[in-house]
């Protein structure tokens, strides 16, 4: 249903038979861009994980190899993978409070299925590509509602080629999928409040469910949504709407029953309802206070009080997962900011984040939406004020719960579900085309095709996109690294330089991913250590460091040390954080994608590394 400020949409511009056309070709660009980028990018270092456990949902129906994340996207993916065949070693399972088998189940895939596995990645990619054009789809109708015709275009536009959105859509992660489905929901249900009809009720319940199945953030929809129901009420023009408040209310109830009831069904009803006081805990939040007795370190704040009896209407392994990812905020971890590693992280970090990884563009746009919406403030022509409101609700509150976690920040894709809600409101922009004279169309053109340069300029690398403001993505590990550069997808590009570049010289390689590069026919040493203290460029075996060819993943330049790299023998290897921080002071000859340095190393390096440290 369009807003009642229909007299403001610039249709004119746009005509409504090409419109069709328009979507089409914009979605069918996005399609191949993912496709591409699906092939030419080696899995990341939580995919291996991800397709492991979908292959385990379906031929094992259980839940808890991959217990931090629901299983819709990655069940989604691993399908095409099942019936084209698949080995599996689910040897390396293990289970216990916390336990997180994954890490070990992820790597045995991959070795299991050998080279072999990157096709069935590939596939399982692809499997995944849709949830993106449905969040494109959605981003058209929502804006265009809102805003007119020029404005669904322009959402669309922003969202086909959006390098963050880009980057993940071509994993089988569950940022992108998470992202689509939320905004699916959040749409369906403004629809609902529009016009509060039961069909709808129920297919916005049916959304919501799924939406949950795709992610843990999204929780907080199922408190939102009342909130929202109560504002939109409160503010309602018709009196017919008030008159009917208990039918809306019952209809809301249904809603959300029938969203707990899908998620629930999603799990296969696997230990739902089981009592509260049932669960052992292992994050402080919902374990409470340990016994220094209890070696376990596992518990239930619960355990003793009346509400130990209250059975919880979600998985048992849902909730097991929220518990452990909220131990992962809890206990002391690493955050990468602007070129140092912190025991904490920070408040602002992810508005840093999208100032540096957002394109320039986007920003000025943004500008004009803001710009424009106080324009209408003060003519007294903000008629949908309320159906903005809506729009940006779950925007701010995503924002503002991700960033309140502050013990630990790494990830971007954490905010990516809020992306849709911006662009569409961002989109509103293309108003001024028909508010204003039309030649300030070019007003909206020029920073639209800014955007949509900048991020194909780096395709297919869009995962390692910042924008100019510090330089692009050659300058980005210097502001932010782990998934917002790199996340083990260049391995591919690597194997490629190396078979463009055949030399003599020993090849070394500390490689940040969750599979041996083995698998990928990269045959290699790990680079020599040099700790921190040391004056003599020699490892913990005391073996000097030699000339030849060095490939380091930024991640373990500055030492982030979530994932130890691997040996020769395709084993992880655990070394000193500070092990190879001394190629920040050397000078890479090249970079596969924008992750992996490249290093040359002589003789005269080596002396010259020698000296400073002996000046320091």
């Amino acid at each position: 249903m369009a807003s009642s400020n229909s007299t403001a949409h610039p249709a004119a511009i746009v005509s409504p038979q090409m419109v069709p056309y328009f979507v089409v070709g914009l979605l069918a660009v996005q399609a191949l861009l993912l496709g591409y980028m699906a092939i030419r990018q080696s899995p990341n270092a939580n995919e291996p994980g991800h397709l492991a456990a979908g292959v385990g949902n379906w031929q094992l129906g259980r839940f808890e190899l991959y217990r931090v994340n629901p299983p819709l996207i990655r069940m989604t993916g691993a399908l095409p993978v099942v019936m084209a065949g698949v080995k599996t070693d689910w040897d390396a399972f293990y289970e216990g409070p916390g336990a997180r088998p994954i890490f070990t189940i992820g790597p045995a895939f991959m070795k299991a299925n050998g080279e072999r596995s990157f096709w069935l990645m590939a596939l399982a990619r692809w499997g995944c590509i849709p949830l993106s054009l449905i969040g494109g789809l959605v981003c058209f109708f929502w804006a265009r509602a809102l805003y007119g015709e020029a404005s669904g275009l322009l959402a669309l536009t922003l969202w086909c080629f959006s390098p963050n959105i880009l980057a993940h859509g071509a994993f089988i992660t569950p940022d992108a999928g998470a992202t689509a489905m939320a905004v699916a929901a959040a749409w369906l249900f403004w629809r609902w409040l529009q016009r509060p009809t039961w069909g709808r009720a129920i297919v916005a319940g049916c959304l919501l469910g799924i939406a949950e199945l795709t992610k843990f953030t999204l929780i907080l929809f199922f408190g939102l949504w009342p909130c929202l129901w109560l504002f939109w009420l409160c503010f309602s023009r018709s009196k017919e709407k008030k008159t009917s408040v208990w039918r809306q209310g019952v209809q809301l109830g249904v809603l959300l029953v029938l969203a707990l009831h899908i998620l629930n069904l999603g799990y296969g009803y696997d230990g739902s309802f089981k009592p509260l006081g049932k669960y052992k805990f292992i994050s402080a939040t919902l374990r409470g206070s340990v016994t220094d007795m209890d070696t376990s370190q596992s518990g239930n704040r619960f355990t003793g009080t009346w509400l130990e009896r209250i059975p919880v209407p979600l998985p048992a392994q849902y909730v097991t997962g929220i518990d452990i990812q909220k131990q992962d905020f809890e206990r002391e971890r690493q955050t990468f900011f602007r070129g140092k590693l912190y025991p904490h992280g920070f408040w602002y970090y992810y508005l840093y984040a999208l100032a540096i990884k957002v394109p320039i563009g986007v920003w000025l746009l943004a500008l004009m939406a803001g710009g424009f919406t106080l324009f209408q403030i003060k003519r007294g022509q903000w008629e949908n004020w309320r159906d903005e409101f809506i729009l940006l609700a779950p925007l701010m509150l995503l924002f503002v719960f991700v960033s309140s976690e502050t013990d630990y920040n790494a990830h971007l894709r954490y905010i990516l579900p809020i992306f849709p809600f911006g662009i569409i409101w961002i989109s509103k922009s293309a108003q001024i085309i028909t508010s204003f004279k039309s030649y300030r169309s070019l007003v909206i053109a020029v920073p639209l095709l800014w955007s949509v340069a900048s991020s194909l300029w780096i395709y297919p690398h869009s995962l390692a996109y910042f924008n100019e403001l510090i330089g692009g993505p050659s300058q980005g590990y210097l502001h932010l690294i782990n998934s917002n550069l790199d996340w083990g997808q260049d391995l591919h590009d690597l194997k490629r330089w190396l078979d463009q570049h055949p030399g003599s010289e020993s090849f070394y390689l500390a490689y940040y991913g969750l599979f041996a590069p083995q698998v990928a026919g990269i045959e290699f040493q790990l680079p020599h250590e040099w700790p921190e203290g040391d004056d003599d460029l020699k490892d913990s075996a005391n073996r000097p460091l030699v000339p030849g060819r060095y490939a380091i993943s930024v991640n373990h330049i500055y030492g982030l040390d979530t994932l130890p790299p691997f040996n020769a023998a395709g084993e992880k290897q655990y070394v000193d954080q500070s092990a190879f921080r001394y190629f920040l002071d050397l000078e890479p000859v090249a970079r596969a994608g924008y992750s992996i340095h490249i290093y040359e190393i002589s003789q005269a390096d080596i002396d010259r590394l020698k000296a400073k440290r002996h000046s320091e």
